[in-house]
Order: structure tokens, then sequence, then C-alpha cells
């Protein structure tokens, strides 16, 4: 895959940027043809991020009490390291770098906290559910759920510096875990989780892509890498919950394959530009609309393969770069 250099490229670090939306609570429905969306003037772009939504405690579920915030006061905000090519974004070696100072940083929060999407999640779990988070980061999300009520999470990230920063953070929490593992590799039995979540990670991975509407081969078999070992640690009748900003007509050609085996439901959370949350359920079916739109996923992407786009802004809107 190609990665192009930009002269003008600007080193200068972006300012903190808080992704905390308020919640716009929709009814889950079942995707398939004429899915309803909120799209832009111009095409949807892969884990398009929006603009940076207003805070706000929306979306605290009544009867219990709003989880507390992550973010010591004494916690400086993060410099993060924007790197000069999307592609970057896919890099283990990117990631190290970036959370080289994360046990002293404060969380970030990739496509709302976890107080912005809490009014749909919670109804999807159960106190007792093994939970999995794929490529945790510095987030705050294992925490939260923690302090909501859903102790045993597991969270998994390929780089272990992050993984190092978050067990010295949470050693005071030992129903929660942390391990150093590739999301396309996971070293798991079959059957281990109740619940897999995912939030930006399949975003990162597809980071590069130039045309969302005919996504590479690689971009393809990551993709299904990484939901074919998610339904292999699900047990039957487990969710996979993935949240995003990938709209439903480009994220789920992804999601609806057969071989799977679960069922697919979308919802959408934020103020203004919505982020979604999808949640499929193994042991239950797609629709046939769902199964046709599987189907298209596997033509093959017209030439050439994806390049890498450079990080054009200081801003942290990556997956908004894609050239149509």
């Amino acid at each position: 895959m190609m990665c192009f250099s930009h002269p003008e490229y600007s080193s200068k670090s972006a300012q903190q940027r808080t992704e905390v939306p308020r919640v716009s609570v929709e009814q889950l429905q079942v995707v398939g043809g004429g899915t309803k969306t909120t799209p832009p003037s111009a095409p949807l772009p892969i884990g398009y991020t929006g603009r940076q939504a207003g805070s706000g405690g929306a979306g605290a579920v009544p009867g219990r009490p709003a989880a507390a915030s992550m973010a010591s006061p004494r916690a400086p905000a993060p410099a993060r390291e924007i790197p000069e090519q999307n592609c970057w974004y896919r890099e283990v070696q990117y990631w190290d770098r970036r959370y080289r100072n994360a046990a002293d940083s404060a969380p970030y929060e990739w496509f709302g906290d976890f107080s912005s999407f809490r009014a749909l999640l919670e109804p999807e779990l159960q106190p007792e559910d093994r939970i999995l988070v794929l490529g945790c980061g510095n987030s705050a999300l294992s925490y939260e759920l923690f302090l909501g009520g859903f102790p045993d999470v597991t969270s998994v990230d390929y780089s272990s510096v992050v993984v190092a920063a978050m067990q010295a953070r949470y050693a005071h929490v030992p129903t929660l875990r942390w391990e150093t593992m590739d999301v396309r590799a996971l070293d798991f039995p079959s059957g281990s989780f109740d619940v897999v979540l995912e939030k930006g990670t399949l975003d990162a991975l597809l980071a590069g892509e130039q045309d969302p509407w005919n996504v590479s081969s690689e971009g393809v078999h990551t993709m299904d890498q990484v939901l074919s070992e998610v339904s292999r640690v699900l047990v039957h009748g487990g969710r996979f919950i993935s949240l995003t900003s990938a709209a439903p007509h480009f994220r789920i050609r992804h999601y609806a394959q057969a071989r799977y085996g679960w069922s697919l439901r979308h919802a959408t959370y934020g103020s203004g530009f919505h982020f979604h949350l999808y949640i499929m359920q193994k042991g239950k079916e797609l629709t046939v609309a769902q199964l046709a739109l599987g189907t298209k996923i596997l033509s093959p992407p017209r030439p050439p393969t994806s390049p890498c786009f450079l990080q054009d802004s200081d801003h942290e809107d990556f997956l908004s770069a894609i050239q149509l």
C-alpha cells in the first residue's frame, strides 16, 4: 500500500480535542435497504468524525449513578503526535510513540465518552457479562464500565506501551485486566466472552483507504480477520457492539456476512452529526436485505489499491481525509 509525502505538512501539535457529543437516542432499528441516516451533502467517508460536539451529561440512565470521570485533576492534556500520513494510524509503532506518556496524561476518547452513548449501551449489557474491549488505547471506557456495574472487563491493545500504562493506572481494580494483543489474532479460547466492544479500532485499521465505496482487498481482509475473531470468541447469544463514525452504507457490508453467524441492528447518537452504534448478536440471522449488502464487499475493488494520504491539518479527523 502506497503512502504519499506532503511538503506542506505541519508538525505542530493539535490542541486537545474532546469529543463528547450529547446523546440523541433513536429507536434501535434493523438495518437493511433504506436505512435512516443523516448524510452530509457529499458522500460520507469511512469513519468521518464530524465536528466537535457539545459536552453534557445526557445519556445517563435513571436509577444508576453517573460514572465518574477518569481524568485526574492534575493530569495534563495529552500531547498527541499527529502522523504525517493517515496510514500510520494502522501501525503499532505510531501508537507506541503516541502513548509513551499515557501513564501521566488524561484519557482520550474517540467518538464520545461513556456518558454520550450510555443510554444505548447499558440495555445490551448484564452485570455478570464477560466483556472484551478491543483496541482500548488510553480510553476510560473499561473503567467507566466497571463504575457502571459491569466489573468483568478485559481490555486489549497491540501497543504494549499503553497496556503497561493502563495496568499501572488501574492497578487498584483487580477485575480490570489489560493484555497486549493484536485484534486480528486474539489469544482467547472460543466462546470466552459475552460481549465484545470496539470504539474506533476498526476505523483506525481502515485509515488510508482512498475510496469508501471500494475498500481495498487489504482493507477487506483486515476487517474479516477481526470480525472472524470476534465471532469466534463470543458465546452463542453474545453481542458484538461497534461504535464508529462509519455510516451504514459503508460499514454494513463488512458486518453482514453469514459466516459470522449474527444479526445486525443499528442506532445513532450525538448532536448535529451522528456517530453510529452497531449491535450484532451471535446465534441470530441477518435479513435478506442485509445479506444482499454483504455480497457487495466480495466484489473486487477497482484499481489502484488505496494509497495513504497525509494528515493535512492539525485536527485528528484523519478518516475524513479520504479523496473521492
